[in-house]
């Protein structure tokens, strides 16, 4: 796919798992968890207890971005059903207690991308005066910690949040809302994100420069894959193709 031809004047990140490696902290967390845990916890299927965690965390987030659980509850909900699985009943209050020591562990984990940094030190370079900002669906209060312990709040002039603004991507709102924070036109912006309907089909709508960010060379839903198409989404796989791809002829 071609290149923007314009030079843009704003690059907008997702968070999880763009710039911040939160599947990698999420893989962690949990094994820690389940290791400091014992008990029913024993000999379970590791492989198998990280894949049910982050299944659960995708159900039960989005149920939460949709509003039919609260983010507390959300949290509740997935130790609740993981512990259930595993023939442990949780309270509300238990479920509560469970996940707060599970994201003792996941918080332990927490760090960026090994490309994050270098990806942004290159598009400084390349283009002087660039300034960066984040779009997330979520609480900043919940964000806002990651940005401060990987020291990356220093590196974004605004995080824009899903919560704080009412409205969840893939909604374009979300997206023109970013450029007008900026003052910019959407013309004038990239977005980077690795959910391919979620943030770059979402983006592109907006009328934004889309770039899916690919690490895992994921399996695309044909609606998704023609939709990118139609709309001009531009794939990279690692963040230190962002630069060359942002400059290409």
């Amino acid at each position: 796919m071609a290149a923007p031809a314009r030079i843009p004047s704003v690059v907008l990140f997702d968070l999880d798992d763009t710039l911040f490696a939160h599947r990698g902290a999420v893989a962690d967390g949990i094994l820690r968890y389940l290791a400091a845990l014992g008990g029913p916890f024993d000999g379970v299927d590791l492989g198998g207890a990280v894949a049910l965690w982050q299944e659960l965390e995708e159900r039960h987030y989005h149920s939460y971005l949709a509003g039919r659980l609260d983010f507390p509850g959300q949290r509740r909900e997935r130790a609740r059903d993981f512990a259930a699985a595993h023939g442990v009943p949780l309270t509300d209050q238990e479920a509560a207690d469970w996940f707060g020591a599970y994201f003792e562990h996941y918080r332990a984990s927490w760090r960026l991308h090994d490309d994050a940094l270098p990806c942004l030190a290159a598009l400084e370079g390349e283009f002087p005066g660039i300034r960066f900002g984040l779009i997330t669906n979520g609480e900043r209060s919940h964000q806002q910690p990651k940005l401060d312990r990987t020291g990356l709040g220093d590196r974004v002039e605004r995080v824009i949040t899903s919560a704080a603004f009412g409205v969840a991507k893939p909604d374009r709102r979300i997206f023109e809302h970013a450029c007008a924070v900026f003052g910019v036109a959407a013309a004038d912006a990239v977005y980077v994100g690795d959910r391919i309907r979620t943030d770059a089909i979402g983006a592109a709508a907006a009328g934004l420069t889309a770039v899916w960010l690919d690490r895992r060379e994921a399996a695309v839903d044909p609606a998704d894959a023609a939709d990118a198409a139609r709309l001009g989404v531009l794939r990279i796989t690692g963040l230190a193709e962002l630069p060359a791809l942002l400059t290409a002829p």
